[in-house]
């Protein structure tokens, strides 16, 4: 059996990549700690750590990358239970998976909703790449998602197509030299679609601001920092919708599903309750999709009546 406590230790010296910052956050010596992790390799027979000539950097192996990956689940699991055996009677827990690059006050919003109508549910909610979030449905450790990925690339209980469009702040003059970009990390369809851009136009690039938050994409962009990729649901009055042009071709769209996860295997009353939650989000969803469309649909009125 692996001691939680010892894989506490592990995810703390690894993520911190030293010894003594991973022990003040597990709140024990140096030397403690790194008799833990002696403990932990000879239960496991592998060398998990890498450690540096002074003995107080640490760089995880590969088995300690894949102990580590272990130990975070068995953490959560484990944090879970403590926390529903606090609870003064059973309560049914939905697991929804948001993607990192999504409107944070849009989802807060329409998930504060739910969560009032259903006082007896807990509604747990984790933000992350779209892979990362696929995986964990893949995993059974989500029950839904929503995911941004390539339109009708799977099954799906619903859908939405998404536009792109190439947005900069209204002043913003690109310098001589490369492109500025204000891209999402590796792995979010927006970055990938913005390279691919770049490349076929041959136009030299460098990333002027990086984020995993919308928001902060979107701050970047207003600031004049760079230039980016996004939904026209994202783009705000202080952006500029830039016009087709070498190397800004209008991109092929993406889509947000809503993804019930393979794994999943939940009887009774948690099926109505994960058959509500779906319900929900499609609603919501449905609905401000159909005022974004008049919206823009209004603007794009205006400005052809204007010219």
């Amino acid at each position: 059996m692996l001691d939680l406590d010892l894989l506490k230790t592990l995810v703390c010296v690894v993520e911190e990549g030293s010894f003594t910052r991973g022990a003040e956050r597990v709140h024990r010596t140096q030397s403690t700690v790194s008799q833990q992790i002696l403990r932990l390799e000879e239960r496991v027979g592998r060398p998990l750590l890498q450690r540096d000539r002074s003995g107080k950097q640490a760089l995880p192996t590969p088995h300690g990358e894949l102990l580590t990956h272990y130990a975070r689940r068995l953490l959560a699991i484990a944090q879970e239970a403590q926390e529903a055996l606090a609870l003064p009677g059973a309560q049914a827990v939905l697991r929804l998976g948001v993607p990192e690059d999504f409107d944070a006050q849009r989802m807060s919003a329409m998930l504060a909703g739910f969560a009032q109508a259903q006082p007896g549910l807990r509604l747990d909610t984790v933000s992350g790449m779209s892979s990362e979030l696929q995986r964990r449905l893949a995993a059974g450790e989500l029950d839904m998602a929503l995911l941004k990925r390539e339109p009708g690339s799977g099954e799906a209980l619903a859908r939405w197509p998404e536009q792109l469009v190439w947005v900069a702040a209204p002043g913003f003059v690109p310098a001589e030299g490369p492109l500025p970009l204000v891209l999402f990390p590796p792995g979010c369809l927006y970055r990938l679609r913005v390279l691919r851009a770049m490349d076929r136009a041959g136009r030299p690039w460098r990333e002027a601001f990086g984020s995993h938050s919308l928001t902060g994409i979107q701050a970047a962009v207003a600031a004049g920092l760079g230039v980016s990729l996004l939904p026209t649901t994202a783009v705000l009055p202080s952006h500029r919708v830039l016009p087709p042009a070498p190397g800004f071709e209008r991109p092929p769209g993406t889509e947000l599903a809503l993804v019930r996860g393979s794994a999943v295997a939940r009887g009774g009353s948690m099926e109505r309750h994960l058959q509500s939650l779906a319900d929900h989000l499609v609603a919501q969803l449905g609905a401000q999709a159909g005022q974004a469309s008049e919206s823009r649909a209004g603007r794009w009125a205006a400005r052809r009546h204007s010219v």
